[in-house]
């Protein structure tokens, strides 16, 4: 239960009423200081961004205001009351809601379903449910359909259910973390006027972001945490630019994704023809794949989530095989070979999901950079693990890529978002390559992390490596990439030369607004 002291909180240095207000919040764990005396004053009927590093203690600091943890030091007043939140159900009792970077729905219960799942005692399960779901849709602009099933809605409208959701069970401070990681420009721009209808009726919005000109965008203000500390909070957003902020962040100035000089080749590393994959039923996840990747050339692929790009990648890794097609690497025919065997053939793999496929949580940093690798040096001799060359090989990717932990016999649960992802990518920089996947490599990870996985892929395109960059952001692709090729419903829509399209323009190729096959390649 939630514990409610006496009102002594409530009002602005301006006068405003304050919905949330955080002081002095400290959190421990071994080893590391997560939050060390933050303060934050989210104003009722505002958007108010927090921004920081990966590490920098923003999603300890939700989870405490979400009543997931508990802080070792601090207040917490929601309303003008202090309370003690001991689990999420006290936080949703005090009207606080959380919409997580990764939905928690059941794609085979329809939309009415997942709403009410674990809210049954509210509005029961049927008419007076349904009612309560088209008021709350239709009052803050939703458009959600009850009775639509899970698995039939996009990425945007499935954040809407999320949504839908807080606000059903009564929530009066909604917490979205990274809400527009996997969505295209157009739903960007609708999650944002539906977020302004929100703040319109009074509510209060904590919008968690590594984007800056979308927090820039649509924020009111801007609290600047680092490392575990609030920096600042900007009170009045347009008078700050996103490099200002990500000097706040990070303590220096970052550089774009451009590459500028082109570094592309004739040689061929990689050359994927007529890949067909089909599902269960036999639709095809992929119909008739052909691309070609150089020496030196950054290939890549935009499309919006499920659109196949995530079967192309594990065919291309052998962790998928196609009813048709041939799969070259540097000349040589891959087509049946093992994933381990197309590893030490030259492929570097970066995942999408680096929690699924790319680490092992509760292993030791050493273990995880020999994953993929444990046949080839320094990790092994003789068929035998070399625990201690690959300790210090560990050492080493943690220098080099800047991988903020004590060592590499620290968990890797233990790193944050950002830093696991650096120790990936230094793990498969780290085995000589001459082909680099890399797929969404910046998700969810700050700014800093973001700029150095940018530098890292450049490197690799400047020594001569092909990379395939497969990413939702798509100002990271447009600047990264030398050729877009845009994948809808499995086929290849549009090929774009980055030199010249906008986002706006993928974004419409993506959702299939535009037609059927573009060429703008110069």
């Amino acid at each position: 239960m939630a514990t409610i002291a006496p009102p002594d909180l409530g009002k602005a240095g301006d006068g405003s009423e304050v919905a949330v207000r955080l002081r002095g919040i400290g959190k421990r764990f071994p080893g590391v200081v997560a939050n060390d005396d933050v303060n934050i004053d989210v104003r009722r009927g505002t958007i108010h961004a927090i921004v920081g590093e990966n590490g920098a203690g923003k999603s300890t600091l939700m989870k405490i205001l979400y009543g997931v943890q508990a802080p070792d030091s601090g207040t917490i007043a929601i309303g003008g009351r202090e309370m003690t939140l001991s689990s999420p159900s006290d936080a949703i009792k005090a009207g606080v809601g959380m919409v997580f970077q990764h939905f928690m729905l059941a794609d085979n219960l329809t939309v009415l379903e997942n709403v009410v799942l674990g809210a049954e005692r509210m509005h029961g399960i049927g008419a007076k449910a349904r009612r309560r779901i088209v008021e709350i849709s239709d009052s803050y602009g939703l458009g959600v359909e009850p009775d639509r099933l899970v698995e039939e809605l996009g990425v945007g409208a499935r954040q809407r259910v999320e949504i839908l959701k807080v606000l059903y069970r009564g929530a009066q401070v909604i917490i979205l973390d990274e809400p527009t990681a996997v969505l295209v420009p157009q739903e960007v721009e609708e999650l944002f006027d539906n977020l302004r209808g929100l703040k319109k009726e009074g509510l209060s919005v904590i919008f968690i972001s590594h984007k800056l000109d979308e927090v820039l965008s649509v924020a009111d203000e801007i609290t600047v945490i680092r490392r575990g500390t609030t920096v600042t909070t900007v009170s009045d957003p347009s008078k700050v630019t996103s490099r200002q902020l990500a000097e706040l962040m990070v303590g220096s100035e970052l550089p774009s994704p451009s590459t500028e000089v082109s570094t592309v080749t004739d040689t061929v590393l990689l050359q994927v023809r007529d890949l067909t994959l089909p599902t269960a039923d036999g639709r095809p996840l992929l119909d008739a794949i052909d691309l070609t990747v150089h020496r030196g050339e950054v290939l890549g692929i935009a499309g919006v989530e499920g659109n196949g790009q995530a079967e192309l990648v594990e065919a291309i890794m052998g962790m998928r095989t196609g009813t048709t097609g041939h799969v070259e690497l540097a000349g040589v025919d891959i087509t049946h070979d093992s994933t381990l065997r197309r590893r030490e053939a030259g492929i570097g793999y970066i995942p999408e999901d680096r929690h699924r496929h790319g680490l092992l949580l509760d292993a030791p940093l050493w273990e995880n950079r020999i994953l993929g690798h444990q046949s080839r040096k320094p990790s092994s001799s003789h068929g035998l693990i070399r625990s201690r060359a690959a300790r210090a090989d560990t050492e080493r990717i943690i220098e080099e890529y800047d991988v903020r932990t004590p060592g590499p016999n620290v968990l890797a649960r233990a790193l944050s978002g950002g830093n696991q992802q650096k120790l990936i990518v230094g793990r498969e920089m780290s085995g000589d390559p001459i082909l680099l996947i890399a797929s969404h490599p910046t998700r969810g990870v700050d700014v800093g992390a973001q700029a150095a996985i940018w530098d890292h892929i450049k490197t690799a395109r400047r020594e001569g490596l092909g990379v395939l960059l497969i990413s939702a952001d798509l100002d990271e692709l447009i600047g990264l990439s030398d050729r877009i090729e845009v994948i809808l419903r499995g086929r290849f829509v549009g090929t774009f030369d980055p030199g010249s399209v906008t986002p706006e323009a993928l974004g419409s190729a993506m959702t299939g607004a535009g037609s059927d096959r573009t060429e703008e390649t110069a």
